[in-house]
């Protein structure tokens, strides 16, 4: 497939219905420390059904916002019980296994440790304090769930990720792709197939690698 060339330039926002909208001012505003930036008052929109509705903003940096809906006259029996752990109002079935539920989440970066451990302290301190903090392979990170139920994660990188590793991660997902396109997807028909990407592969990176070397 032919490379496309990149414009987009980061999240404009992304946006969750709330249930408690005050929780959520106190969350997001007055423990994290993210202001207010817009807000959108909306009457008679839509379909007749349509209620009316706030949507809000607050700013995350650089110049990213994570946003929320909130509609007047609806509670939270159409999607669950306010402040229950794991998105609550995605309508997930109880057959649901938590550590599917968890994996829809936002991660906040920040530039270092005394960045994270801040917001850690702050988090501590208030209604939602931290629920886990962990290195993971290349970033260290801090979970607790919103007054929405939803898991919100605030992260750093432990390193610079290389060239090699972003090569590493086409060759994973074109291996995945291959894999799932076919019966019965396993971790170890993923393996297998990506060591046949790499052996396929390989005499390509050195001609790439001499003409690169040759042009110096």
């Amino acid at each position: 497939m032919a490379e496309r060339d990149h414009r987009a330039q980061g999240i404009d926002h992304v946006a969750f219905p709330t249930f408690d909208p005050a929780a959520t001012v106190r969350f997001y505003r007055d423990v994290l420390g993210f202001p207010v930036v817009h807000s959108i008052c909306a009457a008679g929109w839509g379909p007749e059904d349509h209620p009316d509705f706030i949507h809000f903003f607050f700013d995350i940096g650089n110049n990213d916002r994570i946003a929320f809906f909130y509609y007047f006259g609806t509670g939270a029996e159409i999607g669950g019980t306010a402040g229950a752990k794991g998105d609550v109002y995605a309508r997930f079935g109880e057959e649901v296994p938590e550590f599917f539920v968890r994996s829809r989440h936002l991660a906040i970066h920040v530039d270092n440790e005394e960045d994270l451990l801040e917001y850690r302290r702050r988090l501590d301190a208030s209604d939602w304090p931290v629920e886990m903090q962990i290195q993971h392979e290349t970033i260290e990170s801090i979970y607790t769930h919103d007054p929405n139920g939803y898991m919100f994660e605030i992260t750093r990188a432990l390193r610079p990720v290389t060239p090699q590793e972003d090569l590493d991660a086409n060759l994973t997902i074109d291996a995945l792709l291959d894999v799932v396109g076919a019966p019965e997807p396993t971790f170890g028909k993923l393996l297998l197939r990506k060591a046949e990407l790499i052996v396929e592969r390989a005499a390509n990176w050195k001609q790439t690698r001499y003409r690169q070397e040759a042009r110096r």
